[in-house]
């Protein structure tokens, strides 16, 4: 295996300068890395709207960016609000934000005092409408993931897009990490490390609570407040990703991040989706709480199946993680440091080229085995252990700020979106037919339809 002419001249410091330093493989202009401008006159002005659990931190990543203004914060739950103000608070920018139960009127108010963007972390049927009602008022927005709880709502958000000329980021955080940039395009797409890409594996197990969502007593959202906006009852605001009205469940709102990169890396669309599931151990839930899918991928170089695992009973199997399987070696990706690593096959060329190169650094050996002697054998049963590799690539700040990064730079006009409306409405499309699969226990087979607005 010969090292591409594109790496040759590429060393492990560019890509440790890289990790720190962008998010979208772009230099940082030094005015957008003064802290002291995040208020200048020039700062862009933003309304978070949905301040729970990832609104809350989109902002805590926020207010830790320059260039930028909190303009407005919307939640229809007090107790969110309270929470988004101490935020503001404790960064010494107290009053900087005027809060809002109603986005609508948010949009209203604010789109005339020079609103830019806004960033949708509500629940995930809420995302089509206020998105496309943003987009249409002339705000860009970043959207977090599913795009909608429906593929009909997904296509809309991409027709607001094309049809306002705004800019709309969808959450793929992935998309911006520079160790996913770095392991996918230069390790798997460019240098070719693990060989042909043969099978594909992801999974992200977590052990849910039982007993249900909980919240302070006295801090209730009033019954009026939470019909208009489509919840039955608090237990249904707070825990609203077991109802099939709002979500597509775990493997919708997991499965999302993760089975993205299965399209970013096998460059085609699948064209088969087999599932499994049920609703087996939480019986007050709606969506099914654990689900493997299995989806076929007609590459150049022959057909790759990509096995998809959430269950939610268990943090067995380390979390969240994608591999990607090849006949010289496998790559593991993943937010978390620790689980990202490669593994060399015994019969691969060697990998010293890609150490001394910077594309990978060598972590471990394979162990000696029992007895120690040169000419021990691994038994028929067994599996001899691989080299192991790490990938030298860091991210040093929040896992969020460089999708974050790309958007506000986008809109600056200093970079291009990572991923659009429409590069996430054709990811998003392998999803979408899961839950339906697994009910009807019958297979899906894609068409153009379900990838296009």
């Amino acid at each position: 295996m010969q090292i591409p002419p594109e790496a040759a001249n590429v060393t492990r410091r560019d890509f440790l300068r890289k990790g720190a330093l962008t998010g979208a493989g772009l230099m940082l202009a030094p005015s957008i890395l003064r802290a002291h401008e995040s208020r200048s006159a020039d700062a862009l002005n933003v309304a978070v709207i949905g301040c729970g659990v990832q609104g809350g931190i989109l902002l805590d990543t926020m207010l830790k960016m320059p260039g930028l203004r909190i303009q407005a914060i919307c939640d229809i739950w007090e107790t969110a609000q309270e929470k988004a103000k101490e935020k503001l608070s404790k960064a010494g920018r107290e009053g900087e934000a005027r809060y809002y139960t109603d986005f609508e009127e948010l949009l209203d108010r604010e789109k005339d005092r020079g609103l830019d963007v806004a960033i949708i972390a509500s629940p995930d049927f809420w995302h089509a409408p206020q998105t496309v009602a943003c987009l249409k008022a002339g705000v860009h927005v970043y959207c977090e993931k599913m795009m909608s709880n429906t593929v009909e709502g997904a296509r809309s958000m991409v027709r607001a897009m094309r049809d306002t000329g705004k800019l709309l980021q969808i959450g793929h955080q992935r998309r911006s990490n520079p160790r996913y940039q770095h392991a996918i395009n230069q390790l798997i797409k460019s240098a070719r490390v693990p060989g042909r890409i043969t099978a594909v594996r992801a999974q992200w197990n977590h052990s849910s609570s039982a007993g249900g969502p909980h919240w302070p007593r006295g801090t209730e959202i009033p019954a009026d407040t939470l019909k208009r906006y489509g919840y039955p009852s608090m237990r249904h605001f707070r825990a609203w990703r077991a109802y099939r009205d709002y979500s597509g469940g775990a493997v919708s709102d997991l499965g999302a991040h993760q089975m993205d990169i299965f399209n970013w890396v096998l460059g085609v669309r699948p064209t088969t989706l087999t599932a499994l599931g049920g609703i087996d151990y939480f019986k007050d839930r709606e969506h099914y709480d654990n689900v493997i899918a299995v989806y076929e991928y007609p590459t150049p170089e022959g057909m790759v199946r990509a096995l998809y695992q959430v269950i939610s009973s268990t943090s067995a199997g380390g979390g969240g993680f994608e591999m990607f399987m090849g006949d010289e070696g496998t790559i593991i990706i993943s937010e978390t440091p620790r689980l990202t690593k490669a593994y060399r096959e015994a019969r691969a060329p060697s990998w010293d080229q890609w150490v001394t190169q910077g594309y990978l650094s060598q972590r471990a050996v394979k162990p000696a085995m029992a007895g120690g002697g040169a000419d021990e054998r691994v038994d028929i049963r067994e599996t001899m252990a691989l080299d192991e590799f790490g990938i030298p690539v860091v991210l040093d700040r929040p896992i969020y700020q460089p999708h974050l990064e790309n958007f506000f730079d986008a809109i600056r006009g200093k970079a291009t979106l990572n991923f659009d409306g429409a590069r996430a409405l054709e990811s998003e499309g392998i999803i979408f037919p899961i839950n339906a699969a697994v009910a009807e226990q019958k297979a899906h087979r894609f068409t153009p339809a379900d990838f296009e607005a």
